[in-house]
């Protein structure tokens, strides 16, 4: 891989992992919980297996991407689980726990035969659980905002940087399947909660969770149409496509969501 690739590689995730802890700070956490739903760390990868690897290995390991995100969703509760229950080593015991339950998650995935629809369909599915088993946790703000000197955004950036490259490489070595569920790994989000964990506490990274599963559906509809657009218009035609939905996704949802808050509040 050229040297020049893997420093784009590095430098796309690490503004995308900075710009969304900022937002939890600068704005709120439900934002930036919605927010990570949005293609980050997923679409990297998809777009250097596309460059490195040819559009059909990205195409059909998109479909895979798609019922991966069912094992992000999980990733995300066990770590809403194991932060309620571990008062000591929290963020530790609940990033070790999380991880472990994404990889047993996929682990299963695997073994499941699934054509576009399918592996659409069942993430979509698990939203809907997530989101009622989430139901309970309150939004909440930050509390102190930290410095942002060069030292907290160094940390910031070599968690999602190495993440990405490691996922992106390990693609060489396995198949399309795994490919495709390797890159449904939460890369940008698992730094963003562990930052929010570490700077505000067990509440505002609850937050993040909470809102994570209903900014998810940009990250489906943006890997169904990886896997329809790349062979027929290239790269970088279709990630423009594709980032062009999973857009549209997410303006749709939140427009829906205001006027059924206003429609609450006048009732």
């Amino acid at each position: 891989m050229p040297e020049w690739m893997l420093f784009v590689k590095l430098l796309v995730s690490i503004l995308f992992v900075v710009t969304l802890s900022l937002i939890a700070e600068r704005v709120s956490p439900r934002i930036a919980g919605l927010l990570s739903g949005y293609p980050l760390g997923a679409a990297i990868a998809l777009f250097f297996f596309g460059v490195e690897l040819g559009t059909d290995f990205a195409a059909k390991s998109a479909v895979y991407t798609m019922s991966g995100l069912a094992a992000t969703q999980f990733f995300v509760y066990v770590y809403y689980r194991a932060s309620t229950l571990c008062k000591r080593l929290s963020i530790l015991l609940s990033t070790i726990a999380a991880v472990s339950g994404y990889f047993i998650a996929i682990w299963l995935l695997h073994f499941i035969p699934l054509n576009r629809i399918g592996a659409a369909a069942l993430p979509l599915a698990s939203i809907f659980g997530f989101v009622y088993l989430f139901r309970r946790i309150e939004n909440v703000g930050v509390g102190r905002k930290i410095q942002l000197n060069a030292k907290v955004l160094f940390v910031r950036a070599v968690a999602a940087g190495f993440a990405v490259a490691a996922i992106t490489a390990a693609a060489r070595f396995v198949d399309i399947r795994w490919a495709g569920l390797f890159s449904a790994f939460p890369v940008t989000l698992l730094p963003l909660m562990v930052i929010v964990h570490y700077t505000h506490g067990i509440g505002a990274v609850h937050t993040v969770i909470k809102n994570f599963p209903h900014g998810l559906g940009a990250l489906i509809i943006y890997a169904l149409t990886v896997s329809i657009t790349y062979p027929i218009v290239g790269v970088y035609a279709g990630t423009a496509v594709s980032f062009g939905t999973a857009t549209g996704y997410l303006l749709v949802y939140q427009k829906v969501r205001m006027s059924l808050y206003a429609a609450k509040k006048t009732v």
